[in-house]
């Protein structure tokens, strides 16, 4: 190998194995970037998932402890991402107990088994644990979650770590990518209001959101994961977002323009709508502790990755070719 000056045979350097990584919740949005990333990076990737399993990705239901056991007994992973959750804070107040058997119960089992193979486990977090009220957020300001599916994921954060002491939580904010359906991403989704410019639609234009690709999550996934081989002290709380602050209305707007669209139907509404689930006016994360390890990555400007996401969904799929060349 380039810059060693002992080694064995070809052979003997080829039987070095790549490192391991699983990944849950692997046929979701960030599940998939992640997958990509690390496999594009030369790591085994074993990615699970369950409702949504697919061809190459393992069928595990998390909520299920000796599945969960059996399958890091049989892969005994390097690294476990922990992207599995469901993170719709309205469904999650209207089904609870699902939300909270797979966000705070698979993630404790998920910690417990992590703990016994000596992975290091990398649990996937949310801004939504804040009240919004006291923007940015450091790694060690006191949670206050306004509502369930910020709660289960606070608890989800607190069962990792006292299950498995050497992992990292990663938080971070609302999330798109290369979706399958554009309702996939809160923030993809506006492309339906977008493209039907035929009659007027209110957006929320209060709270204020930091959308997020996920091609980025996943590279920080990749780095914090590439330096715990090096250093397992790197553990605790950690913050990654993007930096440009919108509202739905704003992104809307964003959007609209990105496509060289109308948007004078779209009307900013600056009164808080009704939700059966609370938001946060403004959980913006600070994400110093990350940068100072040298341990994120440069956000992609909004603009340039929404196109990138958005582009297969225009009525001519030629759109890029005639927008670009």
């Amino acid at each position: 190998m380039p810059g060693l000056e002992f080694g064995g045979s070809e052979e003997e350097e080829a039987m070095v194995p790549a490192p391991s990584v699983l990944v849950t919740g692997a046929s979701g949005l960030l599940g998939r970037a992640v997958c990509r990333e690390f496999q594009n990076a030369g790591w085994l990737v074993i990615g699970t998932a369950y409702r949504r399993a697919r061809p190459r990705l393992l069928r595990c239901d998390l909520t299920d402890e000796d599945a969960v056991r059996a399958l890091l007994q049989e892969h005994k992973p390097d690294v476990v991402v922990h992207c599995a959750a469901e993170r719709r804070p309205d469904v999650v107040e209207r089904h609870t107990e699902a939300a909270v058997n797979l966000n705070v119960h698979a993630t404790s089992t998920l910690a417990k088994e992590a703990a016994s193979c000596g992975a290091f486990l990398l649990y996937i977090s949310s801004d939504y644990v804040f009240d919004g009220r006291n923007p940015p957020y450091g790694e060690d300001d006191t949670p206050n979650p306004l509502n369930i599916y910020g709660r289960s994921k606070l608890e989800g954060e607190r069962e990792t770590l006292r299950h498995c002491p050497g992992a990292v939580v990663l938080r971070v904010p609302v999330l798109f990518g290369e979706v399958e359906s554009v309702a996939e991403s809160a923030v993809t989704s506006l492309w339906q209001k977008v493209a039907e410019a035929t009659e007027s639609c209110t957006l929320d234009h209060c709270q204020q959101r930091f959308p997020t690709d996920a091609r980025d999550v996943a590279a920080v996934c990749r780095k914090l994961s590439e330096r715990d081989r090096q250093d397992p002290s790197i553990r605790g709380i950690f913050h990654f977002s993007a930096k440009e602050q919108m509202t739905k209305y704003e992104m809307a707007v964003s959007i609209a323009e990105a496509f060289n669209l109308p948007s004078s139907h779209l009307i900013p509404l600056t009164e808080q709508l009704a939700a059966s689930a609370l938001r946060p006016i403004n959980s913006q994360l600070n994400c110093s502790r990350l940068e100072l390890l040298n341990l994120s990555v440069t956000p992609r400007p909004f603009t340039s990755a929404i196109i990138d996401c958005l582009w297969p969904f225009t009525p001519d799929k030629r759109w890029r070719q005639t927008v670009f060349h």
